[in-house]
Parts: structure tokens; C-alpha cells; sequence
């Protein structure tokens, strides 16, 4: 076998830039240059300086819930483009385009799963589909959480990662925080837990609606959280923030979220505070499969 000879110096600009692509990544936080395998195996969190990089729902999974399984709810459920939206390119394409690069049907997952041998309903948001944007059939996805989450005795565990409500569905995008709430006060009512786990970032008609309406609201650290921008405020009314501003720290300090806790130890915490709001396993009702679960004011099936 012949072995390459050329030393890294003798290769020109173009081969220097794809040489080790993909091998290593550079820290977000300490600039520190990691094996790309050391950040997989570690969650995305810098084994340095503990800075916490995006981390994809299929490993969020694999983090938090028991064997990484979950039993998808209303994966069927697809975007479809009312206004027949254009912002130069029509919405229906960039849907398209979306969900072949990100090989997702929508920006979020819902599902049952467990953690610590507890089944809970699960939801994640998918930063990587159109920003997490919350759309029509993301809206009905929370809301269905919530609502075969109730009628199946189940706590929610809910992990936010948004840029807020989607522009190209206008209106019908801004009534999802209405509707999700109104299903959360229902699961509420039934005095069920509902766990709020805040990513970065968490913003805009999200942030403003569920995700920050847990029981307990677990941020973690430096994340982002907040209804606009630091930057959008500050312009609007031209004055500088604090430090730290609509950061998780600073949301600490001022009663905004519960705790701060690290990725690594994230599955640790979420099964102690289960095992405080819900401390007792009930028994699980699985949803009708055609998805009809849906309960009316009067209790009467859908």
C-alpha cells in the first residue's frame, strides 16, 4: 500500500481548509479545538469549559429517556400553507426544502416515553426545522401532548428551543399560544405535573405562552430566554441591557426559572423532581390509535 507522503505545509489552500473537516470542532466557549467525537460522546458539552452546544432530538432522546425509546404520537401530522405565503420563494417549498435537509416533518416531537422507569408524555422542539418555529401543526402537536397527557395520567416533560411563532401562517400561528395554554390549564386542572425544560434559545410567542408556565422550569446554563431579542430591545428602547441580560443566570436571579442544571446531569434531575410531583406510578391509558383522544368540555369523546 502506498502511504501519503506530503507533510500538511506542502498542501495547498484549498486541500489545508477540508484537511481533518469534520474531525475536530471548535469550542463556542473556550475557542479550545475538540475531537468531534469527544463532544458526541459527551452530549455536546465542552469537557473544558462546560459550554453547552445545540444538541439534535434523536440524542436528546438518547440522554434523557430510558433506552432512548419513545413512541411517537401524530407523526402524520404535516404543514400545509393557508395564506399561500410567498417571501420571494413560496412557503410550501421552503417547508419542502426543510424537511429534506432536516428529515423532520415539523419542528417539534411528541411521544411516550419514560425516565427513571416513570412513563411521562415527552415533547422536544426541533431547532434545526425552520428555527423551531411554532406553526399551526406545531401548536396542535403541544396541544395534543397536553391533552392525551391528561387523559392518560400522565406527567410532560416539554423541551423548549424556539424562535417564537412562524410569520408564514401569519394569525393562524400566533392562535397556537391561546390554544396550547388553554390545554395546559386543562392537564393542570387535572393536577398533573408538567416539567418545562428551557434550551437556547426560547423566544418569541413560545416563551411567551407554555414554556415558561411549568411547574418547575429547568433552564440550562447561558441559555437564551425571552420574548424579543436583547438586541431588538435595546434598539427599541435605546438604552443598554444589564449584563447577562434573558440569560438563564440573570432568569434565575429574578424568579423567571426554578433551577440551572447541566445537560449531563439533566435526566438525574428531571427523575427527582417526578418522583416529587409524581411520586406515584398511574396507569397508563394508551390514545386511540386513529388519535381521536381529544376531550370536549361536556367530557364526551371527540
Amino acid at each position: 500500500m502506498d502511504w501519503p507522503t506530503r507533510k500538511t505545509s506542502e498542501l495547498d489552500a484549498s486541500e489545508k481548509k477540508s484537511f481533518g473537516k469534520g474531525v475536530f470542532r471548535k469550542c463556542d466557549g473556550c475557542g479550545a479545538t475538540i475531537p468531534t467525537e469527544t463532544l458526541f460522546a459527551n452530549f455536546e458539552v465542552c469537557p473544558d469549559c462546560g459550554q453547552h452546544h445545540k444538541l439534535a432530538a434523536p440524542r436528546w432522546r438518547d440522554l434523557l429517556l430510558d433506552n432512548g425509546e419513545l413512541e411517537e404520537w401524530d407523526a402524520h401530522l404535516k404543514p400545509a400553507d393557508p395564506l399561500q405565503f410567498s417571501d420571494g420563494k413560496p412557503y410550501g417549498e421552503r417547508i419542502t426544502a426543510t424537511q429534506k435537509a432536516s428529515k423532520a416533518a415539523e419542528a417539534i416531537e411528541i411521544g411516550h416515553g419514560s425516565i427513571g422507569g416513570r412513563p411521562i408524555a415527552w415533547g422536544a422542539f426541533l431547532f434545526g426545522f425552520m428555527g423551531g418555529s411554532m406553526g399551526s401543526v406545531v401548536g396542535e402537536k403541544i396541544a395534543r401532548l397536553f391533552e392525551r397527557a391528561t387523559s392518560s395520567r400522565l406527567p410532560v416533560v416539554l423541551l423548549q428551543s424556539s424562535g417564537g411563532a412562524r410569520m408564514q401562517e401569519g394569525i393562524l400561528s400566533l392562535m397556537q399560544m391561546a390554544k396550547t395554554v388553554a390545554a395546559l390549564e386543562r392537564h393542570r386542572t387535572a393536577r398533573l405535573p408538567y416539567i418545562s425544560v428551557l434550551l437556547h434559545p426560547t423566544t418569541g410567542g413560545v416563551a411567551a405562552s407554555f414554556a415558561l408556565l411549568g411547574d418547575v422550569n429547568i433552564a440550562e446554563p447561558k441559555a437564551l430566554i425571552g420574548f424579543a431579542g436583547p438586541r431588538v430591545i435595546e434598539t427599541t428602547i435605546r438604552q443598554k441591557l444589564p449584563e447577562g441580560f434573558q440569560r438563564s443566570e440573570f432568569l434565575l436571579e429574578h424568579g423567571m426559572v426554578d433551577r440551572i442544571t447541566s445537560r449531563l446531569e439533566m435526566k438525574n434531575e428531571l427523575a427527582l423532581v417526578l418522583g416529587h410531583l409524581a411520586p406515584f406510578s398511574l396507569p397508563f391509558a394508551r390514545p386511540r390509535p386513529d388519535g381521536a383522544s381529544r376531550p370536549r368540555p361536556d367530557g364526551a369523546a371527540e
